[in-house]
């Protein structure tokens, strides 16, 4: 990662016409876990410039689509930043053979759980009435299960590699493995969803009154808006259920269309949040050097240190 460099500035000024002249921050100001994010100045304002990691045509559709539907929750009025296309009107240009994305800079305040539930719920209400029809269809990321099998391949390797963390998911298994049965209901409804409203994603602006952006639509795609409003319950309720109703409230006042109601809703946190522990599991085993592992160790126990399970649900139901 961080391919970029001083000398890429002329060209990324001229890819996306960004104006006469500019400077590149020293390094990534921020890293994902698919792309390294840098500030790019120029006399036309401030860029932020995603580098894409290892992207693949695979991956291409989902990332045009996201970037579509970002446009579209622009356009309806939503805050979010900016994409801007290249000079042939492009998502993606290739600088000094590194594919990169350029979005206008926004300065956001880090990740908060406690975000104003009103306002979260007003937000999401916005995004779910956004006029747009995609291209990116449902992903087994979001309701597949992770399976009783699968878990227990992944305590056996974590355990022969003596993972700091083994002994947290193993008594967690049977409350994931239980949580499936809400899987596989047939969607309320389907409509381009964000799909990854977790508080990286979601930031107060900085300097301002409570107002809040959304960004990195990379995984958007079809989805039950129901279940989106589930997860965001999750995220922003699920260590304060009090929260709940309220963002629910808000939720419905602004027309949001979804509605989480019973369990089975909360099929796509069950699914997604498995997932993202399995993941963070596969890349620890993986890892070849401490900070790696570390590094995977955190995104495990993201989920670890506070889990869903049937208990919080009824909470948030409550």
């Amino acid at each position: 990662m961080g391919g970029l460099g001083p000398d890429a500035v002329e060209a990324l000024v001229a890819a996306f016409d960004l104006g006469a002249s500019g400077d590149l921050s020293a390094g990534p100001v921020a890293r994902g876990r698919l792309g390294s994010i840098w500030r790019l100045d120029t006399d036309r304002g401030s860029w932020a410039v995603k580098e894409e990691d290892d992207l693949i045509d695979a991956d291409l559709p989902e990332l045009l689509g996201g970037a579509a539907f970002q446009e579209a929750a622009l356009a309806a009025g939503v805050r979010v930043p900016a994409v801007r296309r290249s000079a042939t009107g492009d998502v993606f240009a290739t600088i000094d053979g590194v594919p990169v994305r350029v979005f206008a800079w926004v300065d956001l305040d880090p990740p908060d759980i406690t975000l104003d539930p009103v306002a979260i719920g007003r937000l999401v209400a916005a995004l779910h009435r956004v006029d747009f029809a995609g291209e990116v269809g449902e992903h087994p990321w979001y309701s597949a299960p992770v399976g009783q099998g699968r878990w227990s391949e992944i305590v056996g390797h974590l355990r022969q590699h003596d993972a700091p963390f083994v002994d947290e998911l193993e008594a967690l298994v049977p409350e994931l493995v239980a949580m499936e049965d809400l899987l596989g209901e047939v969607p309320r409804d389907l409509r381009t969803c964000h799909r990854d409203l977790w508080a990286d994603n979601v930031r107060r602006v900085g300097a301002t009154d409570g107002e809040l952006c959304v960004f990195d639509f990379d995984n958007a795609g079809l989805a039950d808006p129901s279940q989106e409003l589930a997860a965001v319950l999750v995220e922003y309720a699920g260590t304060d259920p009090a929260r709940a109703p309220v963002i629910r409230g808000a939720y419905a006042e602004a027309g949001g269309p979804g509605r989480a109601e019973r369990p089975t809703d909360f099929a796509m946190p069950i699914a997604q949040l498995a997932h993202i522990a399995e993941e963070g599991c596969r890349r620890w085993l993986a890892a070849t050097t401490d900070d790696d592992r570390a590094d995977n160790e955190a995104w495990v126990r993201e989920y670890l240190d506070r889990p869903l399970t049937r208990n919080v649900i009824a909470s948030l139901l409550a």
